[in-house]
């Protein structure tokens, strides 16, 4: 079984007499009473980062990762926990002491409190970071409209290439590049300014974990609606552009593999003018790649007005 089917079939159950949940299908619990939002995300070393030699980098991997979840439902925020499990090597003096920067320099950027947290021994070094913020409203998922129109902010596949350079699947020559993508990978770009905006005119929204397609279908949920996107559309660095036609690659392959955490939310037609003048404002990259719809049966991938052959699936998934 994987997680999700896990989820759905054990724990849904315990949470009907709180609303707050959202039936565990969403990234955060919401508390409308008390505008209390939260999220909780644990990560492996072998599964969620390679492994702890970069520690000042994995911590900001993760820490960005983490409070994705509530920039991604409009929410800022502002406390985060940590819970540490390793052993005398992942935690040595000189790793904490980078830890410890690291650490200090995301608060400074991102503005959040680290609140409290734990630490255990362990063979593996293991994370877990809740982060907690205030908001009386957030943007869900679930809600897609028909017709609405699909965005993403910022740009795709940097990370997963990033990914392939550190796990020594391919080797770039140029060094600037090579750098770029890695940093790409450690520490992804989050859209923070179009969070506070995002109640404004999104109807649902996800940040981009485990993939573009998966988050998509996730992100539609129980909406009864399919996708339609224009693969010409959906957006790539320039870097990452020059890579895929010097190397004869296949963009396809590279924009749906996760740990992007870029914005993927859903707005009506209506809202494009106020949305195209509301990013140039604040000089942030979004593009239009799709719309959602409940008059095709499937999901679609278009290119040059001609349908691809595609086998979509549900992104990254923990399977046991």
């Amino acid at each position: 079984m994987n997680e999700f089917a896990i989820i759905q079939k054990y724990f849904k159950k315990l949470t009907y007499n709180n609303p707050s949940a959202l039936d565990l299908n969403d990234d955060v619990f919401f508390d409308k009473k008390n505008n209390v939002v939260v999220s909780s995300d644990t990560y492996v070393e072998g599964v969620h980062f390679l492994n702890f030699k970069k520690p000042d980098l994995v911590i900001k991997k993760i820490v960005r990762s983490s409070i994705s979840d509530l920039y991604c439902k409009g929410v800022k925020p502002k406390f985060i926990f940590i819970g540490a499990s390793g052993n005398n090597i992942s935690f040595s003096k000189k790793n904490l002491d980078l830890v410890y920067k690291s650490l200090k320099q995301e608060q400074k950027k991102y503005k959040f409190k680290l609140s409290g947290g734990d630490t255990t021994k362990s063979n593996k070094t293991i994370f877990t970071i809740t982060s907690l913020g205030y908001s009386k409203k957030i943007v869900q998922r679930n809600k897609c409209k028909n017709n609405d129109d699909i965005y993403v902010t910022g740009n795709l596949g940097d990370s997963y290439l990033g990914l392939l350079i550190l796990k020594k699947k391919l080797f770039l020559r140029n060094t600037n590049h090579r750098k770029y993508f890695i940093n790409k990978y450690y520490m992804p770009d989050i859209p923070i300014r179009v969070s506070s905006k995002l109640l404004k005119f999104a109807n649902s929204s996800i940040d981009i974990s485990d993939g573009l397609f998966g988050d998509l279908t996730k992100l539609i949920n129980k909406s009864k609606l399919y996708f339609k996107l224009d693969l010409k559309k959906i957006p790539v660095s320039s870097k990452l552009n020059t890579y895929l036609i010097k190397n004869n690659r296949k963009k396809i392959s590279f924009i749906s593999k996760g740990d992007d955490y870029q914005i993927l939310f859903t707005s009506s037609k209506s809202n494009r003018r106020y949305i195209k003048s509301l990013f140039k404002k604040m000089n942030q990259k979004v593009s239009l790649i799709g719309n959602l719809t409940n008059e095709i049966k499937s999901n679609q991938i278009i290119y040059d007005k001609k349908l691809l052959k595609h086998r979509f699936n549900e992104g990254y998934s923990h399977n046991f």
